[in-house]
């Protein structure tokens, strides 16, 4: 936690509230503005291309008053996060993208790859992280570490509001491990570590930003790389599976984190080996990053809760998902009661967008954007290309705030292009009079 006399109004939306799902909606607000306005007019004023975008848009930081103009603050698109140039111009990218001081570092590397500029200024103290690159373009956001920890210890304490999680006696990650990752998959991991007493992770070698491209994109042909990928994954299963068998009949309260469609497979994999494991209440499951399965069919969440009671004997109400993306500094988890996604409403502000990009009210269909009041070294004012719905309060269980429905799809991306262009050529009049150290 930071000190009092450094704490701004975002930090308080964080710090003030003891239980941050469930907080009256007149104080939430009041929280919420406060946070949302301090953050907005920060980037408006340190932020020079954010700056132009707005006074593009025709609004200025004097023109949030209330909370109706929030809906007025002009959103990036996420494929701004992904229009990055290569090597050297890629540092020049990110210091036309980071708000306040950043850090001078040099890169001696001629050629510099992606992930070698990222240590670089990951060396410096910074946590530059990317997404998976489904796409084949990864989206980058440069978090600097004061954003990066308000991040953690805000996941820990709604983590809290969820379960009990800090009676969790042992607990296995098939998440990347986070020192060895710039993938924001691994590294929003970290916000475990500071619940877990006990944190293993079943993926402990180096994930680079190339090797998870490929591994997302099926970009990789060559057989000797298919057969090392399987043999990773093989290495994998051995670690889970021995993890299991250490604590399954132990009365140790245990817990499991893992992307669906890797866990999914290793369900098939615990099927052909006939392993079944009866791990009750005192068993729990996080998954995260989509529903997905590695051969790109969807897999039903509904299907999914009801094998994974049959092959580890955890009830539906003890398996949680969370929604989250490298551009937002929250983690959406579901409610066990509904297994809808509860938003930290003190901090982030969520809309729904029809096709002109306009918000509408609750219960429609649209895109997803939001007002991220925690983004302290970048703008985190983003509509996503994610199709969601939103309702005022959860149809099931009785916490204050909104939630997303339990569906989230993607949505098709033309409707942005117009805006994301615009940005991009605002952008780049300013990434012209950056240099790299």
């Amino acid at each position: 936690m930071l000190p009092r006399e450094m704490r701004t109004p975002a930090d308080e939306a964080v710090y003030k509230p003891l239980d941050l799902l469930n907080v009256p909606m007149d104080e939430a607000q009041a929280l919420q503005f406060n946070a949302i306005k301090y953050a907005f007019t920060r980037q408006y004023t340190l932020n020079d291309w954010y700056h132009k975008f707005c006074d593009k848009r025709g609004f200025i930081s004097d023109d949030l008053k209330t909370t109706d103009d929030l809906k007025k603050i002009p959103l990036i698109p996420d494929l701004t996060f992904k229009q990055h140039p290569s090597g050297r111009d890629f540092a020049s990218w990110i210091e036309t993208t980071f708000t306040g001081d950043l850090p001078r570092v040099t890169i001696n590397t001629p050629d510099p790859s992606f992930d070698d500029i990222l240590e670089a200024y990951n060396a410096a103290d910074l946590v530059i992280a990317h997404s998976t690159g489904t796409s084949g373009h990864h989206s980058v956001i440069p978090r600097d570490r004061r954003t990066f920890n308000t991040f953690c210890y805000a996941t820990r304490k709604g983590g809290i509001g969820y379960f009990d999680a800090l009676s969790i006696d042992h607990s296995l990650s098939l998440f990347p491990r986070p020192a060895k990752t710039n993938l924001w998959a691994g590294r929003s991991s970290q916000a475990l570590e500071g619940l877990d007493n006990d944190l293993s992770f079943a993926i402990d070698t180096q994930i680079t930003a190339a090797l998870s491209a490929r591994a997302m994109t099926g970009a990789e042909q060559q057989e000797s790389a298919k057969q090392a990928a399987q043999q990773q994954v093989r290495k994998i299963f051995t670690t889970t599976i021995g993890w299991l068998e250490r604590y399954h009949k132990t009365t140790d309260i245990i817990h499991l984190s893992a992307p669906p469609a890797l866990f999914s497979v290793f369900m098939d994999a615990l099927d052909r080996m006939g392993k079944r494991y009866e791990l009750g209440e005192r068993g729990s499951l996080l998954t995260g990053g989509g529903w997905k399965t590695l051969g790109n069919q969807r897999i039903s969440a509904e299907y999914f809760r009801k094998r994974v009671e049959e092959v580890f004997g955890i009830p539906e109400t003890r398996c949680s998902d969370i929604y989250g993306m490298v551009e937002m500094n929250a983690m959406l988890s579901t409610c066990s009661e509904g297994h809808y996604f509860h938003i930290p409403y003190t901090w982030l502000k969520p809309f729904v967008l029809d096709h002109t990009l306009t918000p509408v009210g609750y219960g429609e269909w649209g895109r997803f954007a939001f007002l991220d009041a925690l983004a302290h070294s970048y703008p985190g004012f983003v509509m996503t290309g994610d199709q969601v719905r939103l309702f005022e309060h959860c149809p099931v269980c009785d916490r204050a705030g909104p939630v997303l429905d339990r569906v989230i799809k993607r949505m098709p991306s033309e409707d942005m292009r117009g805006c994301a262009e615009e940005v991009r050529r605002v952008f780049n009049k300013d990434l012209l009079g950056a240099g790299a150290g």
